[in-house]
Parts: structure tokens; C-alpha cells; sequence
């Protein structure tokens, strides 16, 4: 049993040592010129500017209980940052990033709003609760031993020096949710099947940053290595497929010849054209499902070229019905007229495969919604 126990602690200081890091990964998204972040040099996380006012101190926790008036999370927090070795003038601001919400009688609820002067009168009404015999008990508890040495081991300038420069950040996002939006930051330029990869390689790269001396990620060297991750996990260049200009074979015929688009051929009697046809529509489908290494812009190309010969198609058809003939004759002409023009150019593919054209005229005539055919009928 004690040997699950110790496991299970390391495990969990693991894991919120972890976490710090990753909040120290996002401020490293966000350094300037001349910024750098800094773990363990004053507390958990430093961001370093060269103007003091712009630094930031910022200590890591993440507890399950709500942060009440009471909770060691702040009155340490706060006893580090009055204690003679920290240095708080080097910093603007002093964040408690916490993933606690405040309790639902807590008096720090309205801290952020508040000034150094209102900040010190809620320490010292929470303080006024403790007796005179809790704090004098040789067996205090932690809680109020941590509250007499703020309270009472300096002066209220000092106080309100350091309390005017304290945020708490609270109702942070867990371990797994902190996860979670970082690979969401990655959206737009790595692709979904490489996000793991290419966080594991950014997170390794803040680690193995760490020496006996210090452990420091400046600007540089931070977008160095997320531009060489990215070169190496983010999409390829952008380019249209090949596509092969095949007819279907008797197999495939008979395989997709239930399909909608295939039907509405054979509906005006024209079934000698259903093995380019099918084809065609194969082409064009397959190069979407292979997705071209997770980049969205060939998908968008290729809804946006439905829509823009859609609205063509639906003109010629209006034209069809006043012409004179048979039905079916007339059905076929149109067929043969949109399948063996020039197809159009569009943004990003200005010169367009026929073969992709015509499998995405098959694909828009599978639409069911869109109501397309090429019986001429009024």
C-alpha cells in the first residue's frame, strides 16, 4: 500500500511540474523582442523583460478545492513573494494562476478590481478571524502560520507594495484542458495528424533547455525551433493532383451504376458515356479522401468550383427547354455541350484538369439536395 502511495504522489508532482511547463510553453508563443521565460528562477514561471514594469512573476497551481479565504494557495503564494530573497521590484505584475474558482463566501472575489489599500483591509479582516489562542497554539497549523508570517512579519507599506502588483488568474484550465487548446493553436498550420508530433517536439525542446545554472527559453531560440518543427510537420506546398484520364472499368460500371449521378445518365438514355463518366467521378472523389497531407485549400477549391458551375449549368439548362426537339435529344446535347468545353479557371486552380471538371460535374449531379439533371423537361 505505502509503495502505491509514493508512486502515485510522484506521479502527481509529475504532472503539476508538467503543467507548469506548458503554461510557460503558451507565454512563449507571445515573447517580444528581448523577452525571454525563465522557470524556477523566482517561482514557477518568468516572463523577463528588459522593462521591468512589462516582467512577469507567475506561480502554478492547480488544485481541485475552491480557493477560499483561508487556502494556503494564496497566503503562500503570498509569503514568497514578501520573503527577502524575492526581488519584486524586477516585476510589473505577480500572477497566482490557478485552476481553483474562488469559494462562494470568499472576500477575494472582487481582487482584481480592487486597489493595494482595499487588497491589504481583506488580508487583515480575514487575519482579524483568527484567536488570540489559534495564534498562539505551539501546534498551529500550517494555514496559520503562513497568515502570521504575511500578517505580521511586514509592515503595511511593504504589504501594499506587493498587493498592488498581485493577479489571481483563477478558474485556469486543467492539465488535460490546457492540452487540448494548445493543439487548437495549432489549427490553420499544422496538420491534425501532426499536431502530436509537433507538439512533442516543441514541449522536448523547452525541457532539454534546462542546465545545472538555469533554465531559460529566450525569443530566439523559441522561434527558431518552431519554425524548424514547423517546416518539418506542417503542410507540404499547396498543389493541385494529377489526375488520370481513364474510363471505368466493367467492374466499377456495374459497382456505381446505382449511384444518383449515374442514374440521371442513364435516364436520358445515354449509358456509352457511363464508363468515362464514372470515370471521371472516381477521380475526383478519390483525391479528396486522400485530403492532399490534411490541407483544407484543394477541398475548398473544389466546393467553391461546384458553386460557380452550378450557377452556370442552371443557365444552359433554362436555355435548353426553349430550344426546340426531342426531349432526350436535347438532354444529350447538353450533356455533351458542359462535359467537352473548356472548363473555367478559379482562384487557386486557373487552369483546371477536364478530368477533375467533369468528376465534379458527376459529384454535383450525386447531390440529392441540389435537385440537378440533365433530363430537359419544362
Amino acid at each position: 500500500m505505502s509503495g502505491s502511495q509514493t508512486k502515485n504522489a510522484a506521479l502527481t508532482t509529475a504532472l503539476a511540474f508538467h503543467y507548469q511547463v506548458l503554461i510557460g510553453l503558451d507565454k512563449c508563443f507571445s515573447l517580444e523582442d528581448g523577452q525571454s521565460v525563465w522557470f524556477e528562477k523566482d517561482g514557477d514561471v518568468s516572463l523577463i523583460s528588459p522593462d521591468a514594469l512589462a516582467s512577469i512573476q507567475t506561480e502554478v497551481k492547480d488544485y481541485s478545492s475552491a480557493l477560499s479565504d483561508h487556502h494556503e494557495n494564496l497566503w503562500k503564494t503570498l509569503k514568497n513573494w514578501l520573503a527577502p530573497e524575492f526581488d519584486h521590484a524586477q516585476y510589473g505584475i505577480l500572477v497566482l494562476h490557478t485552476t481553483q474558482a474562488f469559494g462562494t463566501t470568499s472576500r477575494l472575489k472582487d481582487w482584481n478590481s480592487q486597489s493595494a489599500e482595499q487588497r491589504l483591509q481583506v488580508l487583515k479582516d480575514i487575519f482579524a478571524e483568527r484567536t488570540e489562542v489559534q495564534l498562539n497554539d505551539k501546534k498551529q497549523s500550517e494555514i496559520i502560520r503562513l497568515q502570521k508570517t504575511v500578517m505580521q512579519d511586514s509592515s503595511d507599506h511593504e504589504l501594499m507594495a506587493v498587493l498592488a502588483k498581485v493577479v489571481l488568474h483563477v478558474q485556469s484550465e486543467d492539465l488535460d484542458s490546457l492540452k487540448k487548446a494548445y493543439y487548437n493553436k495549432l489549427s490553420g498550420y499544422i496538420p491534425h495528424l501532426n499536431r502530436q508530433a509537433f507538439a512533442e517536439g516543441l514541449i522536448g525542446f523547452i525541457y532539454e533547455q534546462a542546465n545545472r545554472d538555469e533554465w531559460v527559453i529566450e525569443k530566439a531560440t523559441f522561434d527558431q525551433k518552431r519554425e524548424a518543427l514547423t517546416a518539418k510537420w506542417g503542410p507540404t506546398r499547396f498543389t493541385i493532383p494529377d489526375f488520370i484520364n481513364r474510363d471505368a472499368t466493367e467492374d466499377e460500371v456495374d459497382a456505381y451504376i446505382t449511384e444518383l449521378f449515374a442514374q440521371k445518365i442513364l435516364e436520358i438514355e445515354y449509358e456509352a458515356v457511363l464508363p468515362e463518366a464514372i470515370g471521371n467521378w472516381l477521380e475526383l472523389r478519390n483525391s479528396l479522401i486522400e485530403e492532399l497531407n490534411g490541407y483544407p485549400q484543394f477541398r475548398e477549391t473544389v466546393n467553391g468550383y461546384r458553386e460557380q458551375w452550378i450557377r452556370a449549368f442552371s443557365a444552359k439548362y433554362r436555355m435548353a427547354i426553349r430550344k426546340q426537339g426531342s426531349s432526350i435529344e436535347k438532354s444529350q446535347d447538353l450533356y455533351d455541350q458542359l462535359i467537352s468545353e473548356t472548363p473555367f479557371g478559379i482562384d487557386g486552380y486557373q487552369n483546371p484538369d477536364l478530368v477533375f471538371r467533369n468528376g465534379l460535374i458527376q459529384d454535383a449531379m450525386d447531390d440529392e439536395k441540389r435537385k440537378l439533371k440533365w433530363k430537359v423537361e419544362p
